[in-house]
């Protein structure tokens, strides 16, 4: 379901993740601690009434980016034949 939407393009995408990242960067510089919850969205996947600290919301972050990046860089090895490690 993440594709590029008719009037979308890379650059303007480009753009707003770097928007979000900014503003990413501003809650975790403001964040009084990281012990900090909040109570997490209604989803399937979480129980009602379910928190979260920021520690581990920053955490789930890092992970989902590093995920997805490495997905992403094996989908490339696959087109030009390049290896970025070992």
């Amino acid at each position: 379901g993440f594709r590029m939407l008719p009037g979308e393009t890379l650059a303007g995408l480009l753009a707003e993740y770097e928007e979000v990242a900014r503003h990413t960067d501003e809650l975790v510089r403001t964040l009084p601690d990281l012990d900090a919850g909040h109570e997490l969205p209604p989803a399937p996947w979480f129980e009602p009434g379910a928190r979260w600290s920021a520690r581990r919301v920053l955490q789930h972050i890092v992970a989902e980016t590093a995920q997805h990046a490495g997905h992403a860089d094996i989908i490339r090895e696959a087109i030009d034949g390049a290896k970025s490690m070992g």
